[in-house]
């Protein structure tokens, strides 16, 4: 197969969809791969790299649409994008359709067969690509949480662990899946007071035991989530419903009871957030403000450590790429049950009911 990997043109998206390891792979195992000159430099992975791997370089995105059969990306195309894709090419990368109207209207109508990485999912339930990333978004979103709260930043002027003799910052995670339990890490390594709500049971026994009484577990309903929120410094949003968009659960008014210079971050925000008065950011203009409240709701976080997310991907995502590659998708997906579920629109339709449902569009079931 003839795999092209483009650069991404997403605000300060470093990441590169094949490392120079894995075009070393996918070459071995007989394939072609084109890379944009330069794609991988955010990366640090050079050209010379890739050439040394066995790729070839093009200059321009549109060289590497026009050759390619399957396009291996890190986000979703942007409108520039739109018009290079192709009838039948395969694009494989994140795509969170949920809240992408104009680019699933726009993949149906090119009759691309999109596979998305947060939506291959494993016979145990879970998301075997969508970890990594939320891994790192987790523990960047106490990180950048706690950057937000300095005074000369805007905050309060908290620091999350305290010293002797001083209350400690208040840590409100909203989901205890991947992104929770990452970034209540990095909050009870900094010594935060840190609270954890989901609304299933078992994982906050789950919680209660990995973290040996070192935060706080509480079921995630309406009142729990009011309370918590407004005694917060700081709130990470990290809700996910498998390819739907992001239940709105902390409303407007609830960010109003919030005391000035508090920050909230929303790494939902790629779902269409779960925080109401959350908007898509980016890395040059990261944060807003509402009734006092500091908003961080950049979608593409992991994208500015991009050395780590780029390999931290690859390791997930090159299985699926290269079984796409030797066997064609429709076989990939016929032999593969998890990455079936990762096929969003294929045909001219959305044959991932989820998207269709959240977008109010038409649904076709996937038949191979």
């Amino acid at each position: 197969m003839i795999i092209g990997v483009p650069k991404e043109i997403k605000i300060s998206e470093n990441r590169v969809g094949l490392t120079e390891a894995n075009v070393k792979q996918l070459v071995a195992e007989g394939h072609k791969v084109y890379v944009q000159k330069d794609a991988g430099l955010g990366s640090m992975i050079t050209n010379e790299n890739y050439i040394n791997a066995g790729a070839k370089l093009l200059d321009t995105a549109e060289e590497i649409y026009n050759t390619a059969e399957m396009i291996v990306k890190v986000k979703e195309p942007l409108p520039p994008e739109y018009s290079l894709m192709k009838k039948n090419q395969i694009l494989y990368t994140y795509l969170h359709l949920a809240a992408e109207p104009e680019l699933t209207k726009v993949l149906c109508e090119r009759e691309v067969k999109a596979v998305a990485y947060e939506t291959i999912q494993d016979e145990s339930g879970q998301l075997p690509l969508l970890t990594p990333m939320s891994e790192v978004a987790g523990r960047m979103a106490t990180q950048v949480g706690a950057y937000y709260l300095q005074k000369d930043k805007g905050g309060k002027g908290i620091l999350l662990g305290g010293v002797t003799g001083v209350q400690r910052g208040r840590v409100t995670v909203i989901g205890g899946g991947v992104v929770g339990i990452n970034s209540a890490k990095m909050a009870v390594g900094l010594g935060a007071e840190v609270t954890i709500l989901d609304v299933n049971h078992a994982r906050l026994a789950y919680l209660d035991d990995i973290f040996q009484g070192r935060v706080t577990t509480m079921y995630s309903n309406l009142q729990n989530i009011e309370t918590c929120v407004a005694q917060s410094d700081l709130v990470v949003g990290a809700v996910l419903i498998p390819g739907r968009k992001a239940p709105k659960l902390v409303t407007r008014e609830l960010i109003s009871k919030m005391s000035p210079g508090s920050v909230v971050v929303d790494v939902a925000v790629d779902q269409g957030g779960c925080i109401e008065t959350c908007k898509p950011t980016s890395h040059v203009n990261p944060t807003f403000e509402v009734d006092g409240v500091i908003h961080y709701c950049v979608p593409n976080m992991p994208g500015v450590v991009a050395r780590t997310s780029t390999y931290a991907l690859n390791n997930a995502t090159f299985k699926y790429a290269s079984m796409i590659a030797q066997l064609g998708l429709e076989d990939a997906i016929a032999k593969n049950p998890p990455l079936f579920k990762g096929v969003n629109v294929y045909g001219g339709s959305v044959v991932y009911e989820p998207v269709a449902s959240d977008l109010n569009m038409p649904y076709k079931p996937l038949k191979i």
